[in-house]
């Protein structure tokens, strides 16, 4: 080749390059995506959804790739992330369940959603409870994802077995006691009920009875200085409870998931849990598997709510602004309606958009799966009132432990119900004085 026409070539392919330079998008050499990293609580079947909805949004999204890790229990996460977040380490997202909603908004480690969706976000598309709870004057500051309560689950066949009309479960605290005597005596079970997560049902307790759980509005008004547990109303439960445990008609399962294996075993016939446990229980079973409202103690009536639990995805602060792009992207995804039907049908989370609601009843999903219904309805089919929205409280996550455990020494060690509470609010009001100290508004 002549040097005439190498000079030619030359100048074609530099003209070629500068064309494919200025193109949006190019670079010399490949960009690598922006990773997102993600931090959750979700173990087990409900981790591996997880990773299927983060596998196709990185699918679907080759710029951006977004890391989830298991970072433990929920407790465990929040103080991971917030320790990390601390050192200049914190994810990007982390999921963190209702106690700590107070904690992370007092926190200053956060980016409000509003903010990270840069005013996109329509707060008007997502489920009425789950706004109640995590709207903080009207305004969301974290991302709905995996909203729950806690519901009755029972054993038909156990049911059936004790003479008990399958379709008929306990309403009250003493349809519960009843019901249990007769499966017990009939030797169908050793026992007739358990809870998961306790101190929560005992939340429930109070949302469900329209009773104030603490001060100042539950905690809502501002930061809350006394909690309620061992008012008339919280010592009559777990005095029932307690006959329950004494009459042998309770089994004491633990703190959190421990009473769902026996369950499924069918060592007692009825299980008042989250509805998050749906999925994983209703494929685990081989009895026919009913599920009810909690019931509520006799004297009363349901003129509150079940509240709701589960857990939000709150955004770290601290990252470049493109990062805050990419994840409003991932939000996005999570709540469009294939991927939020999706997540409601693999782990009996509620679907939090009410265009998944919609789209579920227009299929005919909950007709055909009623126990998904139950969950669902029973968030619905209650009173918006102060009390059934929940309380805030700081440092939540401590308090729930002291509660769970009062409620053990009643249950398990014979302690007087008053007295576990009124030590175990002594104990409650001195971790909200002490929240109150740490970030200066004694």
């Amino acid at each position: 080749m002549s040097q005439r026409s190498i000079r030619i070539a030359t100048l074609a392919l530099s003209v070629v390059l500068m064309v494919a330079l200025a193109l949006p998008g190019f670079s010399a050499t490949a960009q690598a995506p922006r990773t997102i990293t993600f931090w959750h609580a979700m173990s087990g079947s409900r981790g591996e959804v997880v990773q299927t909805l983060v596998d196709k949004f990185n699918a679907a999204n080759p710029d951006v790739q977004v890391v989830a890790e298991y970072t433990g229990s929920y407790a465990e996460t929040l103080t991971k992330a917030l320790t990390a977040y601390s050192a200049g380490e914190g994810p990007h997202i982390v999921q963190v369940y209702e106690v700590g909603t107070r904690t992370m908004l007092d926190s200053g480690a956060i980016v409000p959603v509003m903010e990270v969706s840069g005013g996109q976000l329509d707060q008007s598309k997502y489920v009425q409870p789950i706004l109640n709870y995590y709207a903080i004057d009207g305004e969301l500051r974290c991302m709905p994802f995996n909203s729950s309560t806690a519901m009755l689950y029972y054993n038909k066949d156990m049911f059936r077995a004790a003479g008990l009309d399958p379709e008929q479960p306990p309403k009250t605290f003493s349809e519960v006691y009843d019901m249990s005597k007769k499966i017990i005596e009939a030797g169908v079970a050793k026992y007739g009920i358990s809870f998961g997560w306790p101190a929560w049902i005992l939340e429930q307790m109070f949302a469900m009875h329209d009773q104030m759980l603490a001060d100042q509005n539950n905690g809502r008004d501002g930061l809350a200085t006394e909690v309620y547990f061992n008012s008339d109303f919280g010592v009559k439960v777990l005095s029932e409870w307690q006959k329950w445990a004494q009459d042998g008609v309770l089994f004491y399962g633990g703190r959190e998931y421990a009473a769902n294996d026996p369950f499924i075993a069918g060592e007692f016939a009825m299980l008042a849990q989250s509805t998050s446990s749906l999925g994983g229980i209703q494929k685990s079973v081989s009895f026919d598997l009913g599920t009810a409202f909690l019931p509520i103690l006799d004297g009363y009536e349901r003129t509150g709510n079940n509240v709701v639990g589960g857990g939000c995805l709150w955004t770290m602060k601290g990252k470049p602004a493109e990062d805050y792009e990419a994840v409003w992207r991932f939000y996005q995804f999570l709540s469009e309606v294939e991927q939020d039907t999706f997540w409601h049908k693999n782990t009996g989370y509620f679907p939090a958009t009410n265009a998944a609601v919609e789209a579920l009843e227009a299929e005919g999903w909950f007709e055909q799966n009623p126990n998904f219904r139950t969950a669902f309805d029973q968030i619905l089919a209650g009173n918006d009132t102060p009390a059934a929205r929940g309380a805030l409280l700081g440092d939540f996550v401590i308090i729930r432990d002291i509660v769970g455990a009062a409620i053990e020494d009643a249950l398990v060690n014979g302690v007087d119900p008053k007295e576990a509470l009124d030590a175990a609010v002594e104990e409650s009001n001195q971790v909200l004085a002490d929240y109150a100290a740490l970030i200066g508004q004694q």
